[in-house]
Formats: structure tokens, C-alpha cells, sequence
């Protein structure tokens, strides 16, 4: 089984890889591999809902790293969205990336367990996750939760280890998103498939 962590800043070994990272080594523990991919630090292009994703199965834009996260989001069993906190919201970057990756490529994310967490100074954090959660819930996605909100504070990463409940939230998310990915695992195993998805209605408000 596999973890797919998203760092969605722009500073590669930030405070928000070093939350990641307690993530992924706890979730090393519990038996789960963990790999963390970086957005990049370059301009990430938004969705302009040209609908190509729908036949290419991939974004028609290929000057970020969005195609090559979808590649690995196919064989990917559960996600962490991992972002530093800007005016109370998700980077900028990272919700562009997130908006074309699962636009038109949300059955790569179905059924599988989700989780986002923040990192702030300050404030905001859990803004922040409210947003990054929008996603799981359009791609039916199992949202795994903690002993809290999945919020760390730090300015460095050496702050964000200071942080030891935020640290004990982190550990306790991995060994969650562990123990559920077990239990898909064990009911597939007995049989238990993913449920059948109704497709086609649509319903404008104004018509």
C-alpha cells in the first residue's frame, strides 16, 4: 500500500515537507509506504476548463507537475494534500494544481482514503484544510481525520518539531490513514467492492 503526500509549497524542504514527513515515517511504521511530491516552485498554470482532460485523460497543459502526479496518483492507494498557510487559504499553486488534476480525472482519486493537513505561523490553518477537504468530497474520497484538526504552527521546520501536539496529530493521522487502508484492503480481499457511482444528471440553477 501507498501514500501519495502532496507538498504544496514553494520551498521544497519547508515547514510543510517536515509535517509531511513525520506523516510518511509514521506511516513507514504502520507497514505503509509514503512518497512526497513536490509542486515545484515555478508557476503552476490554472485549470482554464477547456474539457481536454475528459478524453486525454490528462492535462493538456504539461509545464508543471500536474501530469506527472496524476501518473503517480493511478497507483496510489490513499493522499495527504500538504500546504503552508497564505492570507487564510491553500497556496495559490497548489490549488491550481489540484483543480486540474482532478477536474476531468477524478475517478484516479475515487474511493480512496484522503486527508489534508496546514502549516501556519500563525493563523488560518484550518481555513485552509476546509478548502484542500473540498476536493476529497467531489471525488468521493473517505476523508481520515485525527485526534484534532490536522494543523501545525512554525515558521521554520525546526519550529514545526517544536509543535509536539501538532507532531502527536501528524502520527496519529498516519496511523489512521493506515488502519483504513487496511480495512479496504481486508474487504476487498472478502469481496466488498466499491459501490456503483450514478453518472449524467446535471441540474442548473438557472436554466
Amino acid at each position: 500500500m501507498k501514500v501519495l503526500l502532496l507538498n504544496g509549497s514553494p520551498h521544497e524542504k519547508g515547514c510543510t515537507h517536515a509535517a509531511l514527513q513525520v506523516v510518511a515515517e509514521e506511516l513507514e511504521r504502520q507497514g505503509v509506504s509514503g512518497e512526497i511530491f513536490w509542486i515545484g516552485d515555478g508557476p503552476v498554470q490554472d485549470c482554464v476548463d477547456c474539457g481536454a482532460c475528459k478524453t486525454l485523460h490528462a492535462c493538456a497543459f504539461e509545464s508543471d507537475g500536474v501530469n506527472a502526479f496524476l501518473e503517480k496518483a493511478k497507483g496510489a492507494d490513499g493522499f495527504l494534500f500538504g500546504t503552508p498557510v497564505y492570507f487564510s487559504h491553500p497556496t495559490g499553486s497548489i490549488q491550481s494544481f489540484l483543480n486540474r488534476a482532478m477536474y476531468g480525472c477524478r475517478d484516479f482519486f475515487a474511493f480512496k482514503p484522503a486527508a489534508a493537513l496546514a502549516v501556519a505561523r500563525r493563523a488560518g490553518n484550518v481555513a485552509s484544510v476546509d478548502v484542500l477537504n473540498k476536493y476529497f468530497t467531489l471525488a468521493q474520497m473517505p476523508i481520515v481525520s485525527s485526534s484534532y484538526w490536522n494543523v501545525v504552527f512554525g515558521q521554520t521546520p525546526e519550529e514545526v518539531h517544536e509543535d509536539l501536539e501538532g507532531l502527536q496529530i501528524l502520527r496519529n493521522l498516519a496511523r489512521n490513514m493506515a488502519w483504513l487502508l487496511q480495512c479496504i484492503e481486508a474487504g476487498r480481499a472478502q469481496g466488498v467492492l466499491a459501490p456503483e457511482r450514478e453518472r449524467g444528471a446535471v441540474t442548473n440553477f438557472i436554466r
